[in-house]
């Protein structure tokens, strides 16, 4: 879980409250289980995340333990990794999304310690409504050749996004909507399975910059959403890469494309049939009552 800034914004630290809750109140481990958190933070965010997780935990029934990592520290060692992507997945200098740390999963495999070989990212903004051991055994759905589970993007904001690309190739899925189209990802739910990262030489050689450069070249593509500009790139090339989730994993709730031009094709994006696991309240949206 990443948590900054938090000193500054209520509203951070109440999404990150409920989150929380929802996820240990639904959480069941096996026995010899344990549920290790890991919190990405800094400075004053680091006391109020360990607050909530303290409050959260208490009468947890499983064994827990919390893990915290300094921004500063990773960002130390993700620069030299992501510098080269930044400029083509970030909103701009100073903005939400162009500091390294919201690159963090693409170059997870080479921060976290060997001995950590799968690991789930998730964002703050999201509610729980089923066990969270039930999405680590979704490790164990991925195609050969997977390196990360990511649910897909359910707004057509990469229809917008590839716009030239489709426009030069008309016949392409890129940017169409499921079940035949490639949508997108959506980074709010994220499995990466760090020992196959690792191993992989494709993924590894699709983070140098000579690759990323080729590849925004032949897309035409310029994001501002960090990581998941990244991996839906990269899907569009080497779909192999990913294990597609179902989308009650990850339950998005944003309609900002419905409004802003997308209104006759938004809900063959945005249809999602099944019980939601996971909603995720992306762009503020209130996420519903249980």
């Amino acid at each position: 879980m990443m948590f900054t800034k938090a000193e500054r914004s209520p509203a951070l630290r109440a999404k990150g409250q409920a989150a929380l809750r929802s996820m240990l109140r639904h959480g069941r481990l096996a026995g010899g289980d344990a549920l290790h958190l890991h919190l990405v933070t800094e400075g004053a965010s680091r006391d109020i995340g360990l607050g909530l997780l303290r409050d959260a935990l208490r009468g947890a029934a499983f064994p827990h333990q919390v893990i915290v990592h300094d921004v500063n520290e990773l960002t130390e060692k993700l620069f030299p990794i992501v510098e080269a992507m930044q400029k083509h997945f970030s909103a701009g200098s100073g903005t939400y999304y162009s500091d390294s740390i919201f690159f963090l999963s693409v170059a997870m495999h080479r921060i976290m310690p060997k001995e950590i070989t799968q690991i789930i990212q998730v964002d703050l903004d999201l509610k729980y409504k089923t066990n969270i051991r039930d999405l680590f055994e979704e490790f164990d759905n991925f195609p050969e050749g997977a390196v990360i589970g990511i649910a897909r993007e359910m707004q057509p904001v990469y229809r917008h996004t590839f716009w030239q690309y489709r426009r030069e190739n008309p016949q392409t899925k890129v940017g169409e909507p499921p079940p035949d189209g490639l949508p997108g990802f959506n980074s709010g739910v994220l499995l990466l399975n760090l020992e196959a990262m690792r191993q992989s030489k494709l993924y590894n050689q699709l983070l140098e910059p000579t690759m990323v450069q080729k590849l925004t070249e032949k897309y035409h593509f310029k994001g501002h959403l960090g990581d998941q500009d990244f991996f839906t790139m990269v899907g569009m090339e080497h779909p192999e890469l990913f294990h597609v989730l179902d989308c009650t994993w990850n339950r998005q709730l944003c309609t900002w494309w419905k409004d802003h031009g997308y209104s006759d094709v938004f809900d063959q994006y945005f249809q999602c049939e099944g019980e939601v696991k996971i909603y995720h309240g992306n762009c503020n949206t209130p996420i519903p009552d249980d």
